[in-house]
């Protein structure tokens, strides 16, 4: 299965063979590696990497997708549910440094909830989880303007060995977006 989402300025698709080199050129990144466990050091492990992703295409597992900017690839953006099923899902999502403080991760974010829940027909997910690292408030900012409500504070446990915010959206709640009253 294919999915492609569109707006006029994102795309969201899954990961292609030819995109190895623009994932390795973005994961060379200090500031990425800082806040995530993704880990792509050259070409080789950026082939794996899309492999794998196709893997969690197949399972249901892992639906993740290239976020794309002006057609290049500018990000990632993964809904992360074990066994292919379940009321609760987590979104995961990171962006290049080209394509940062530009609202594009919080766009993709916009569209993979909208997608998730509208695909689930049956209406199996209801709530859709997003973690980040506490002291990343760049993140923060990107769940606000999603739409997804801060619920809780995580303490360290691994991958994370720092406290975490842990935000979410339910299925048919009108989110509260910043600037709306």
């Amino acid at each position: 299965m294919t999915v492609v989402l569109s707006s006029a300025d994102v795309t969201l698709r899954p990961w292609e063979a030819g995109d190895a080199s623009a994932l390795a050129t973005l994961a060379n990144d200090e500031e990425l590696r800082r806040w995530t466990s993704h880990r792509v050091a050259d070409r080789d492990d950026a082939e794996r990497w899309i492999a794998a992703a196709a893997a969690g295409w197949e399972t249901r597992e892992r639906l993740g997708f290239a976020v794309l900017a002006q057609g290049r690839v500018a990000g990632h953006i993964v809904l992360k549910r074990p066994g292919g099923v379940g009321a609760v899902a987590q979104v995961g999502y990171w962006t290049g440094a080209p394509a940062r403080g530009q609202g594009l991760a919080s766009r993709a974010v916009e569209m993979l909830t909208a997608w998730a829940f509208d695909a689930d027909e049956g209406e199996e997910l209801t709530r859709l989880e997003l973690i980040h690292n506490v002291g990343n408030p760049a993140s923060c900012r990107v769940a606000e303007k999603a739409g997804y409500a801060l619920e809780a504070v995580l303490p360290p446990r691994p991958p994370r060995p720092l406290e975490g915010h842990l935000h979410v959206r339910e299925r048919g709640a009108v989110p509260s977006l910043p600037g709306m009253r």
